[in-house]
């Protein structure tokens, strides 16, 4: 498979693990919108080495009070425990919760 395309099924792939997640995560905590599709702009960062852009950062930061549940979530908690996703929450200057 070709660089590229390995590139957009990985990112497909993703996006239908988010969806998953958004599907069973609509709760709201602490008054915030849970709903993981809220984070598509760190999309770019979690699947590559770019750094977080200033939009990721502000949709994580939104996120925040969604974390703990999110990382109950084994899909979700994947993701947000991946090497990517730590190096985005250190970049926009968030600590994991301990939940």
């Amino acid at each position: 498979m070709k660089g590229g395309m390995a590139s957009f099924v990985a990112w497909c792939a993703v996006v239908m693990v988010v969806a998953l997640v958004a599907a069973e995560a609509q709760e709201t905590a602490a008054g915030a919108n849970c709903n993981p599709m809220e984070l598509a702009p760190c999309l770019g960062a979690i699947m590559g080495t770019d750094n977080p852009s200033p939009e990721c950062c502000q949709k994580l930061k939104e996120q925040v009070p969604c974390f703990c549940n999110y990382l109950k979530d084994p899909r979700a908690g994947q993701i947000i425990d991946s090497p990517n996703a730590k190096k985005i929450a250190a970049v926009c200057g968030l600590q994991r919760p301990s939940c």
